[in-house]
């Protein structure tokens, strides 16, 4: 629970305050049965009506005491217990949007949902209810106990005998508790993800008729679910009625052990009633006891599940540069055999073959703007989605990919774009392997749009946006450049005209050309489009591309598709076969030398 501590301690203050507030309330609780026993034992026998009234003008005021301080202080218990989950979740969906690809996939995204929002709720309940419980039980047991010492110190044995028996059950239960709601909370996960592949997929599950086999899936995991949520129900349900009962039994010999000596005078009545209302509050308050501890048991579980998230290290790091860095004081050297001189500072080499003429080192390593070295990777670590890719890219320049379905061409630009690292060989931008950029400084290279790629429910001009403040003639721009500044004119509302969650009210066309003029609206360096055009018809994909190539002479360009005629006016065009390049050169070249592209470009072009 190192984890709740840690969002409580900005609270601390507050906490505290709310404590005394609690603590002067339960107090005044306390001695509402202790003012009635002096009252009845003391005050009536006396006939003293004035003294009776006094008396219970104090009792008035302590119950008015304890409502008061129980009100405040259960608001600010509860002004915690927000404020700390609030800070919670920020961290804990900072973290999530952190992760890499490899972790998201390693947690899966249903588990990251559930710890978002069960798990936070946990956490949420827990501390709000120690704040008010967590206070209040311990006062009223251990107030309770010490008030009736006073009172008669043998009745009030046989209150302290029964605790320790409470105490092991209470220990014995939640021991075996919280593995079974950690249990409960994984089996949770797997229903939040059926529950979100069957909402994704609800349009296939229909047009095939398949509603009943999701509903046996669904019921399944739903069963499930219901298995573990009853196991660990019935063991921390155990509690309640063996406390009950060894309460109960100490009531039924707390009242024959009084009656005996208020029989033989050791006792008197008022006494006796005061230790049946004392009883009443400490069975009370074990009850509540109880149930934190049932909540502690959950909310352990649920810290034990977000700490692993928090905790989680960062696996994509920025490595520093393995080239050993020049310095600039040195001056130029020359070698004995006077053969070549270097400029530090420039990083040229003279060369005497050469005439003297400069050649430089560093234009020659940034002369690509991306640079594929023999790269390998594997996402089971058993075998490679993409094996020994090698390919150099100029500035402004054009590549396509082109493959069967799975053959590892969005691999190339997860690799790419550093969602995963590689496993072996080296990528480049700009001549600087991607490991040694910063986050922000790399990911504001690109513009991108992936398959499946989302639309926020918002409007049309925030979905371009993005939050990242281009003006409105940036985003008109990219709107044209995008072919769909025409049908946004045309809407009702324009720009303003909101978008339903992933843009459920836009057609597949519409949709990606906002995706696109999103990917457009900074000018990137490099773009990345992976099989964006497949909704569009061959001459908004034709004018689209055309529009690019003018509009955007600097920005390097990677297009992904299974369409030849998408990518068949790239400079380069790369084939993939089960993760492997089969082929490599323009649409001209790999007719001629690449059996698969020439496979492929039959199929959809006919045979010239």
């Amino acid at each position: 629970m190192k984890i709740i501590i840690n969002y409580l301690k900005p609270h601390f203050n507050r906490m505290i305050v709310g404590f005394v507030i609690k603590f002067g309330g339960t107090l005044m609780d306390l001695l509402l049965p202790w003012i009635l026993a002096y009252i009845i034992d003391e005050v009536v026998p006396q006939n003293n009506i004035n003294k009776v009234l006094l008396w219970g003008v104090a009792m008035f005021f302590c119950a008015l005491f304890a409502v008061l301080g129980n009100v405040i202080a259960n608001r600010m218990a509860a002004a915690v217990a927000r404020d700390a989950t609030r800070r919670l979740r920020n961290d804990l969906f900072e973290k999530i949007t952190s992760l890499s690809f490899n972790q998201m996939d390693s947690f899966t995204e249903a588990s990251l949902i559930s710890r978002m929002t069960s798990d936070t709720y946990n956490i949420h309940n827990v501390i709000g209810r120690m704040q008010r419980l967590g206070v209040r039980a311990p006062i009223l047991l251990i107030g309770g106990i010490a008030l009736t010492m006073t009172l008669d110190p043998i009745l009030s044995l046989i209150l302290v005998g029964s605790l320790p028996l409470l105490g092991v059950v209470v220990f014995f239960v939640s021991k075996k508790g919280i593995p079974l709601y950690i249990q409960q909370q994984a089996t949770s996960d797997l229903l939040v993800r059926k529950v979100r592949e069957s909402i994704i997929g609800i349009r296939v599950i229909k047009a095939l008729s398949k509603t009943d086999y999701e509903e046996q899936q669904f019921e399944k995991i739903n069963a499930n679910v219901v298995s573990k949520e009853k196991k660990a129900a019935i063991v921390m349900a155990i509690t309640n009625p063996v406390m009950n009962f060894l309460l109960n039994m100490g009531w039924v010999l707390l009242i024959i052990v009084g009656a005996s000596r208020v029989n033989v005078g050791l006792t008197k009545p008022g006494t006796i009633i005061a230790f049946l209302t004392y009883f009443t509050i400490i069975l009370n308050a074990m009850l509540s006891i109880t149930n934190l501890f049932v909540l502690f048991s959950k909310a352990t579980a649920s810290a034990n599940r977000m700490e692993q998230v928090l905790n989680t290290c960062e696996d994509l790091k920025q490595v520093k540069s393995i080239y050993a860095e020049t310095d600039s004081n040195n001056d130029v050297k020359t070698d004995s055999n006077n053969d070549a001189k270097t400029d530090s500072n420039s990083g040229v080499k003279a060369d005497s073959t050469s005439g003297g003429k400069a050649v430089s080192n560093k234009n020659l390593v940034d002369e690509y703007m991306i640079e594929f070295d023999h790269v390998s990777f594997s996402y089971n670590k058993n075998y490679n989605s993409v094996e020994d890719v090698s390919f150099q890219l100029k500035k402004g320049q054009t590549l396509g990919i082109i493959g069967a379905t799975g053959s590892g061409k969005t691999t190339i630009i997860n690799l790419l774009m550093r969602f995963y690292d590689v496993d072996c060989g080296e990528i480049k931008i700009e001549g600087k392997d991607i490991r040694e950029y910063s986050h922000d400084e790399f990911y504001t290279k690109f513009g991108a749009v992936f398959q499946n790629d989302t639309l926020f429910e918002d409007t049309i001009y925030e979905n371009i946006n993005l939050g990242r403040n281009l003006s409105a003639g940036q985003v008109e721009k990219a709107a044209e450049y995008a072919q769909i500044l025409d049908h946004i004119k045309l809407m009702k509302n324009g720009f303003d005209a909101d978008v339903s969650i992933k843009g459920a009210n836009l057609s597949g066309g519409q949709k990606q050309r906002i995706l696109i003029a999103r990917a457009l609206a900074k000018r990137p360096q490099i773009l990345i489009l992976d099989d964006s055009s497949s909704a569009l018809d061959y001459k908004t994909d034709a004018t689209l591309r055309n529009d690019i190539k003018k509009n955007f002479v600097d920005t390097t360009t990677i297009i992904v598709a299974q369409r030849v005629s998408s990518v068949m006016n790239s400079d380069i065009i790369i084939v993939v076969d089960e993760g492997k390049m089969v082929g490599k050169g323009t649409h001209e070249v790999l007719l001629l030398t690449c059996q698969e592209y020439r496979e492929i470009s039959d199929l959809q072009l006919g045979k010239v």
